[in-house]
């Protein structure tokens, strides 16, 4: 079932790239955000003691991406979809994802992150 779900946010991910949903004003898509976490997905399920490169590697990307305070609010409300629509997410896991990869973000990733109040400040 777990890979069931991964197809079909892998699919959701390739319809949004193909169609060119993009983000309001945002320098990547929900398309290319979902492609990028999609090797997040198990780990998150199920954690074990290591992240898998591919998600760190995809998670480096958006963060090195998402630049500007409009790029960042609208990637973290796509994170945050993602994540909402997704059952059975070790939020634990989730919000030491990013020290796991070396990424320093300033705030903890959870599903009740307010992007727009968050992210008005940061840069």
């Amino acid at each position: 079932m777990g890979s069931s779900m991964l197809v079909k946010v892998t699919c959701l991910a390739v319809i949004c790239l193909v169609f060119g949903i993009p983000l309001a004003n945002a320098a990547l898509s929900c398309g290319q955000i979902q492609l990028a976490v999609a090797p997040c997905i198990g780990y998150l399920r199920n954690p074990g003691p290591s992240v898998p490169a591919p998600c760190c590697n995809g998670l480096r990307s958006l963060n090195n991406q998402a630049k500007s305070t409009p790029d960042r609010q609208s990637a973290c409300r796509c994170l945050k979809s993602i994540i909402l629509s997704l059952p059975g997410i070790d939020l634990s896991a989730l919000a030491g994802v990013p020290a796991k990869c070396g990424i320093n973000l300033p705030y903890k990733i959870s599903p009740s992150i307010n992007c727009n109040t968050y992210f008005s400040n940061h840069k």
